[in-house]
């Protein structure tokens, strides 16, 4: 099949989030497929890696849309009734782009990623069309509106949320949609009464994050992992230090905590002390799981599978997490994932996994046996295409193409 990708950032490097997924899918479907990527840059340096990704895509195509650009167009539209995301993501060179792709690319099906890139591709019949959502935005919007304490930002939050759950209507618009989780899932299917709905989980890399032999006998370092410049992400690990690990350090004072992740902001970086380390980014994440004994996950925004969930996972750490990230697996508490539902069950749990090696070593070691058995990349990506072949009919991709660096030169707008 020939495969349009739209993507709201550019996957490279691919470390966490939206980034990591698409590079992952694209890396195993290019072996079968003909793809070809439009997307956007902020910064006109991540063109170096242009590169990187035409070992993949066939044509790369970019619209340079930078930050002031998208923040001025916010305050400008202040007052619209589109959700701000939609507005930060909006351009009109990318829709002549797209429109230029369809008319010289015979592509059999569109895979659109996030709510936020569907104001490029929901409006274009001629041509079978995926959305691929990391979660049920609304449902974020949601939770964030009833946590929030401030009455400004919970009144904030509330429009907001009115907002996204009209614009998201637009799913209607597509042949099928796609997110990470079944809680998703029902939260869309009854918001908005779909049917065509599927699920499409989060993946590892089962190379990167492979370990046969994590060392159980540490019990004396936690571990919080994700991007320290996105809301859910700096709101967890302020929750995390302030009000879970205090009861926590009652029963082991000498406890490490690890923040790691790349861009702190000043919020995280004030959170450090002499025994919590804000280290920003880290080139092997795989090897601070590994010197920890406990994987913490105290998210309460957003909804889906979590690569801070996952990875550890993968590696045998046992994870303590919020219903945020551990109903979006599908497995049962203790399998690798501890649920934590309210902060005396999070304490608690985390306490009793530095207290008894042999519970961090139970619960890590069947953790690692649902990664492999269900999360690996390649299994993901299979479905996926499973998803495409649906998508596009049964006449559609029949023979093999890879992308590669055969291809046009990229192009910039």
């Amino acid at each position: 099949m020939k495969i349009l990708f739209v993507a709201n950032r550019f996957p490279y490097p691919p470390f966490r989030g939206d980034k990591l997924k698409i590079y992952n899918l694209a890396r195993i479907l290019s072996e079968r497929h003909e793809l070809h990527l439009a997307t956007f840059v902020q910064n006109r340096s991540e063109l170096r890696h242009v590169d990187d990704l035409r070992k993949y895509f066939k044509t790369v195509n970019v619209v340079y849309l930078p930050k002031a650009l998208s923040a001025l167009k916010c305050l400008v539209h202040v007052f619209s009734s589109k959700p701000y995301q939609i507005i930060y993501f909006r351009s009109k060179r990318m829709h002549r782009l797209i429109g230029r792709l369809l008319r010289e690319i015979d592509i059999d099906v569109i895979h659109t990623q996030h709510l936020r890139m569907a104001q490029y591709t929901a409006f274009l019949p001629s041509h079978r069309r995926i959305l691929d959502l990391p979660d049920a935005y609304s449902l974020y919007w949601a939770r964030r509106s009833r946590l929030s304490g401030n009455p400004v930002m919970k009144w904030f939050n509330q429009f907001e949320y009115g907002k996204v759950v009209r614009y998201e209507k637009i799913i209607t618009k597509y042949d099928l949609n796609l997110v990470c989780s079944v809680e998703d899932q029902e939260f869309l299917a009854a918001e908005h009464g779909r049917t065509n709905i599927r699920v499409l989980p989060n993946g590892v890399d089962l190379d990167g994050f492979r370990s046969q032999n994590h060392d159980y006998s540490i019990g004396d370092k936690i571990i919080f992992t994700g991007n320290m410049d996105y809301f859910p992400n700096i709101d967890a690990a302020a929750y995390f230090v302030r009000e879970l690990l205090p009861a926590i350090r009652r029963k082991h004072p000498d406890i490490q905590v690890y923040i790691a992740g790349q861009r702190p902001v000043k919020k995280v970086r004030a959170l450090a002390s002499a025994n919590v380390h804000v280290t920003g980014f880290v080139e092997d994440l795989a090897r601070l799981y590994n010197d920890c004994a406990v994987a913490v996950s105290p998210i309460r925004y957003g909804a889906g599978t979590l690569n801070k969930v996952l990875e550890p996972m993968a590696l045998g750490v046992p994870v303590v997490s919020t219903e945020v990230g551990f109903r979006g697996l599908g497995t049962a508490s203790g399998e690798g994932v501890i649920l934590a539902e309210n902060k005396e069950r999070f304490v608690e749990a985390v306490c009793s996994l530095l207290e008894d090696a042999a519970l961090r070593e139970r619960v890590g070691t069947r953790g690692r046996q649902v990664v492999f058995e269900r999360f690996g990349w390649t299994d993901v990506a299979a479905l996926l295409e499973k998803y495409f072949r649906e998508t596009a009919g049964p006449m559609q991709g029949s023979g093999f193409v890879r992308g590669g660096t055969s291809g046009p030169p990229v192009r910039v707008l």
